[in-house]
């Protein structure tokens, strides 16, 4: 299991390049063409099309979907629609606080700036991918992201290590840990909603992907400057088990815009509003 414990090859953090001044992309960063970023080419999808944006604001207040009241019927009907038509769908009024969002991502942005060495403390290793880190997948010569991410174990406790914790900055933990809370009582809100919507009890759903064993886990993605940006990615298009519920903070993430590539095949960009939330339910497409 070789493969498991260790990466192929050395990693170098893409922070390390774009800190170097390099004028160019490496060769390993460099896409194929059909997954480049279409900067500055017609997103025609957009025109036509608004990627859905729920108002959780109803539901945030009394939090029971099974209160029967048409505000709840109509909720039901719109994450419905999302869900079958998009994949995705973005929320507000959600209930996660836009003062600790905006803290959260104040934090990571300031773990990214500490020293490597600091950093370099918490380097992960592909045997649970827990800490610092600038791929994914194993395979030799794979063409990788422009992006380097920290990635956490959550739920349920006992996949939770302390050692991956940062101890820098110091707010870091508690921070972290409460925004944590606040995404997972949100989740578990909007799979109550998908449940209900499918005809099915509030916590079918839960129930039959782990209960409150459920796995949870956390990644913040860094995307340093890039001297080609029409040449690479920050995230590649991937795919998820179908019943993940993925809830991601366009602001922790450090972006001003994303690139997704549908179902059918179409790129566009995605301009996040503030303290917006995106929500992925239910996966097993590219996004």
């Amino acid at each position: 299991m070789e493969c498991l414990q260790n990466w192929p090859e050395p990693i170098i953090h893409v922070q390390s390049i774009a800190d170097s001044g390099a004028a160019t992309v490496p060769d390993r960063y460099i896409k194929p063409i059909s997954d480049r970023p279409e900067i500055g080419k017609s997103t025609t999808v957009l025109d036509q099309q608004s990627i859905p944006v729920i108002n959780l604001a109803a539901f945030s207040e009394t939090g029971d979907i099974d209160h029967e009241h048409a505000c709840n019927a109509t909720l039901m009907q719109e994450i419905s629609v999302a869900c079958r038509d998009w994949g995705f769908f973005q929320v507000v009024n959600h209930g996660v606080s836009p003062e600790l969002m905006k803290r959260t991502r104040e934090t990571w942005r300031a773990f990214f700036h500490l020293p490597m060495e600091q950093k370099h403390k918490y380097v992960n290793t592909p045997k649970t991918y827990e800490g610092y880190g600038s791929r994914l997948g194993v395979e030799q010569g794979a063409i990788l992201d422009w992006g380097d991410y920290y990635f956490l174990n959550f739920l349920p406790w006992s996949l939770k290590n302390q050692d991956k914790w940062p101890c820098l900055p110091e707010t870091l933990r508690e921070t972290v840990e409460e925004y944590g809370r606040e995404v997972v009582e949100l989740c578990e809100k909007v799979i109550k909603v998908v449940s209900r919507s499918l005809g099915l009890e509030g916590d079918y759903v839960k129930r039959v992907f782990g209960g409150e064993g459920v796995g949870v886990s956390m990644r913040a993605n860094y995307y340093p400057r890039c001297p080609q940006p029409e040449l690479t990615l920050g995230l590649s298009a991937h795919s998820r088990i179908p019943a993940e519920s993925r809830c991601c903070s366009p602001t922790i993430e450090f972006r001003v815009f994303r690139y997704a590539r549908m179902v059918l095949g179409s790129q566009f960009s995605l301009f996040p509003m503030p303290s917006l939330l995106t929500l992925r339910p239910n996966s097993g497409q590219p996004l």
